[in-house]
């Protein structure tokens, strides 16, 4: 009965949950406005690294402390948990090297194709079914993004590959960890991914090392540190508000990724990317909308 009155309580506080997903959001796109900047000077694996030691370490610090260590890294399934973890690194070395290419909004906006693919992987990974309105939701989001990367514009590249890679990664690493939320907790599976990424970068580092300045440091620490503070929030915001309520929210890390892009990169979107973007955007609250009248 507590525990009923607890999650009661929690779901009764929408405008907190919008209020923490918006602030996860933003700490998402400064992560992604650091990857930017920090792989134009160093390699791409240094900048993964740095991404993922300082998330682990920082959960180290956070969990461990009242949970213990083995609880926290206890599983049911270690080899499904380490292919979600080989998921989320593939995701993180796609897209961080299309950010070398592809300015933030677009390269954003393309990899938000994401929750699309779920849509449409599920099918055959999860077996569940896909309505038309769905299917058509898809359909769309593909088409917004060649209205981004339109025949003859600059985007038209194989750069464009990359953050197209990154969001099929990041759609099996969803669809996995759909599969693992009834058997571990988010904080076992999001410490074991930090863990197994961590020392799969560290063992890559050698290869690639160079010594980064203090601030650059600094940067790299920053770039942990919005990662995990932004999932950390993210999950919290989903304690307070549905994930349908919370779906139109989460684009609002392409806003912030726009804006970082015109003050830090000295970009901005043209007419046909704005439009592409918007198409996208749309696409993926019409797949939420429709999960949620299901």
């Amino acid at each position: 009965m507590t525990s009923q009155t607890h999650l009661l309580n929690g779901n009764d506080q929408p405008l907190k949950g919008i209020g923490l997903i918006c602030l996860a959001v933003l700490l998402f796109a400064s992560h992604d406005a650091l990857s930017k900047f920090l792989s134009g000077i160093y390699p791409i694996v240094m900048v993964v690294w740095a991404r993922y030691v300082v998330h682990t370490l920082l959960m180290l610090v956070v969990f461990v402390p009242r949970s213990g260590l083995s609880s926290v890294i206890r599983t049911k399934r270690p080899g499904l948990q380490l292919v979600r973890a080989l998921c989320l690194i593939g995701t993180s070395l796609l897209f961080t090297t299309g950010l070398r290419y592809i300015p933030l909004a677009e390269a954003t906006s393309v990899n938000f194709l994401a929750p699309l693919l779920v849509t449409a992987l599920s099918v055959v990974v999860l077996g569940e079914q896909v309505t038309r309105q769905q299917w058509l939701a898809v359909l769309a989001g593909f088409v917004g993004v060649l209205i981004v990367v339109r025949p003859g514009g600059d985007l038209f590249t194989p750069a464009i590959l990359l953050p197209l890679g990154s969001a099929l990664c990041f759609g099996f690493y969803q669809l996995i960890t759909r599969k693992l939320s009834d058997i571990d907790s988010p904080t076992t599976s999001n410490f074991l991914a930090g863990i197994f990424n961590s020392l799969i970068m560290s063992a890559l580092l050698p290869f690639f090392w160079m010594r980064p300045d203090w601030l650059h440091a600094l940067f790299m620490i920053g770039l942990g540190t919005c990662g995990m503070l932004g999932h950390l929030l993210l999950t919290q915001a989903f304690r307070h508000a549905a994930p349908a309520m919370l779906a139109p929210f989460s684009y609002g890390q392409i806003l912030f990724a726009g804006v970082y892009g015109y003050l830090v990169f000295d970009h901005t979107p043209d007419a046909w990317a704005l439009t592409g973007i918007a198409v996208i955007c749309l696409s993926g609250l019409a797949v939420a909308w429709a999960q949620r009248k299901r």
